[in-house]
């Protein structure tokens, strides 16, 4: 599966094999990726896509040395379960 990031969109993607995408959306503030919604489509839920998606985002983030925020509650759900990620999350007032 091949990802993509869209930038002009704001959005990584992943072309799926019936031509549809997964996507996780993002935005930034103050230098840092804000991850805000994933989108699998139906046909693919539950066959590990999302996951990979996050996993590409959250390495692409490493590689470029950047911080997140995380509102996706996917991501979120996904970083609870893989803390080797947990150093890539920005420091909030709301989470000292």
């Amino acid at each position: 599966m091949e990802i993509i990031n869209n930038k002009k969109e704001f959005r990584f993607e992943a072309m799926l094999p019936d031509g549809e995408f997964a996507r996780l959306d993002y935005r930034w503030l103050k230098g840092r990726m804000v991850l805000m919604h994933t989108v699998v489509p139906g046909s693919a839920r539950g066959k590990g896509v999302g996951a990979a998606l996050v996993k590409y985002v959250l390495d692409y983030v490493r590689a470029h040395d950047l911080k997140v925020i995380v509102y996706c509650q996917f991501v979120a759900k996904y970083m609870k379960s893989h803390p080797e990620y947990d150093d890539l999350v920005a420091e909030t007032a709301g989470s000292r």
